[in-house]
């Protein structure tokens, strides 16, 4: 059992419900897609959507006789969000017909690196893709365990400073990388006037006060990832088979918007604009090939 399958109205799935409705969605996909791997390999996805956006996705192939082989499954939630512009680097598992994209985004801090959902799109038009090179990413999460946090208390006038002085970070790293001497000496004394500011503050306020988000990797698996982030959008959904209800919700972590999809029973807080989600996502996402 996939263990994110609650995030998409799954929760009370056992292996015999689970296999009658693979079963069915062979037979009645809602999409069905082909395309050849660079191995010459059969490639087939087929889609069911139980929500705008939200699904099973199952991957295999087709036999001699027409029959469909499965490989794997997985639940997916489509965003429709722009969330990077940064170059990517494609990689395949060396365990199954699968793709990770590693993404080099400057605002997390972090090599991001998430599943691939437009798979079949990448290996039909292969060598055709510029390297490197895509028109936007459309970053999506799933998560089974979340829980709403208040906002922190600012103003205007804080919020565009603090805009202000992100951004000038951002351009110091983005030297720094091509090699400005002077960039890195701003960098690191910033970084410790940073740690002064921090160690004074966190002595009188809550940690979570002092940071307002954050996004970093979470565990042993590369596209998992803890997110601290500001609710922008909401919306409540439902899974048309099982009735369950979910929170679509778009947060903006450290300046970059991520939409993410949890089941109701598995946040706990009521979700409002203005207030913060704090939980674990699966991150998955669509690359705008060039």
């Amino acid at each position: 059992m996939h263990q994110f399958l609650s995030a998409i109205g799954f929760s009370k799935l056992n292996k015999d419900s689970l296999k009658e409705l693979i079963d069915e969605i062979i037979l009645r996909p809602d999409y069905q897609e082909s395309a050849i791997d660079f191995e010459g390999n059969q490639f087939v996805e087929l889609r069911y959507m139980v929500a705008d956006n939200i699904g099973l996705v199952l991957r295999g192939m087709y036999d001699d006789n027409d029959q469909f082989i499965l490989d794997y499954y997985y639940p997916t939630f489509y965003g429709k969000t722009l969330s990077s512009n940064a170059e990517i680097d494609i990689v395949k598992q060396s365990d199954k017909e699968n793709y990770h994209v590693m993404c080099d985004e400057l605002k997390f801090g972090v090599n991001l690196i998430f599943q691939l959902q437009n798979m079949g799109e990448y290996l039909r038009r292969g060598k055709k893709i510029s390297k490197g090179k895509q028109n936007g990413i459309l970053l999506a999460g799933l998560s089974t365990d979340a829980k709403i946090i208040l906002p922190i208390y600012d103003n205007e006038m804080s919020r565009t400073k603090a805009k202000l002085n992100y951004d000038k970070r951002i351009e110091l790293v983005e030297q720094a990388r091509g090699g400005d001497e002077e960039a890195m000496e701003n960098l690191t004394i910033d970084e410790i006037d940073l740690y002064q500011k921090i160690s004074r503050r966190i002595m009188r306020e809550d940690i979570l006060s002092v940071v307002t988000s954050y996004f970093m990797p979470y565990g042993i698996e590369s596209d998992k990832y803890d997110v601290l982030g500001e609710i922008i959008e909401i919306k409540e959904v439902v899974n048309h088979l099982t009735m369950e209800e979910m929170y679509v919700m778009t947060i903006e972590s450290n300046d970059v918007p991520i939409e993410v999809c949890i089941n109701k029973k598995d946040l706990y807080g009521m979700p409002a604009v203005g207030c913060r989600f704090k939980g674990s996502i699966w991150l998955q996402g669509t690359v705008d090939f060039l």
